[in-house]
């Protein structure tokens, strides 16, 4: 697909509703893994606090045949929308540098979208993949690690996650969220809270990143894929810490308030 056609087909307006849509979906995905967590916290048993936990979360419900279709449907959309973006997206940027970041972090979660849509569509079929993300993820350090150089492959993958987690925070701290939204398309008595909730959410999830950057940072040191995960394990290691129970309480609600804030940002989200 040419630039031109990729513009062409990023400002149809069927694209940009599904792709909304999607984004909406996307954020209900942090919305359960808030919960998750916060399940964790107060009982350290269900689902795994991540994406894969939480499309099985839909699934365990009385509708999740539906909502599975729904939410796969959804997920995808995102990810082609992000997709777009990231091809051609981002034009009220005028830095180039700028661009370009936020360019390749759409093309990622491109990739988080699909995935996690074909995820969602294979458990709707009953044939949803074994293993947890925090298993993927040890066996893809373990595969990193058995390379040429994997202790530094694996670094390098904890330094990029780490560069993640910062640029979320900052993201936050920084409100630079807001230039990708047009508020002018909220109720007035909705920005205030879209924005409080999009600060919380980004620290909270750059927080999270930033504890998976470590898990995967000492699995380099110690040559040990058992020591890295993804979402769940760093949700787990802060349950595990002194004042634990309280300290991921907070942060699932950080979370939760990340996904509440897609759902609500999606309607203002330039396209």
């Amino acid at each position: 697909m040419s630039a031109t056609k990729a513009r062409q087909v990023r400002h149809n307006k069927a694209v940009q509703v599904f792709g909304r849509i999607g984004m909406g979906c996307y954020g209900l995905v942090y919305l359960l893994i808030g919960y998750l967590a916060v399940r964790v916290a107060v009982g350290g048993g269900g689902q795994e606090a991540d994406g894969r936990g939480a499309i099985a979360e839909v699934g365990s419900t009385p509708v999740g045949g539906v909502l599975l279709w729904v939410l796969a449907a959804g997920l995808v959309a995102y990810g082609l929308w992000q997709g777009l973006l990231a091809a051609v997206g981002y034009t009220w940027i005028d830095k180039q540098r700028t661009r370009t970041v936020k360019r390749v972090t759409s093309g990622v979660r491109c990739l988080v979208g699909i995935s996690l849509g074909v995820y969602a569509a294979k458990v709707a079929l009953g044939a949803g993949e074994q293993g947890s993300g925090d298993q993927k993820q040890q066996e893809f350090t373990a595969w990193l690690l058995g390379l040429p150089a994997g202790p530094f492959l694996v670094t390098v993958v904890a330094v990029i996650v780490f560069g993640v987690a910062v640029g979320s925070a900052v993201k936050g701290i920084r409100r630079t969220f807001e230039q990708d939204l047009d508020l002018a398309k909220l109720p007035s008595g909705t920005r205030r809270w879209v924005e409080r909730l999009g600060r919380i959410g980004y620290v909270a999830r750059g927080f999270v990143f930033g504890v998976v950057a470590v898990l995967v940072g000492y699995a380099a040191l110690t040559h040990d894929p058992s020591r890295s995960g993804g979402l769940d394990a760093a949700l787990r290691t802060l349950a595990a810490q002194p004042f634990g129970t309280v300290l991921l309480i907070v942060v699932a609600i950080g979370v939760a308030a990340f996904g509440v804030y897609c759902v609500g940002a999606a309607r203002a989200q330039r396209g």
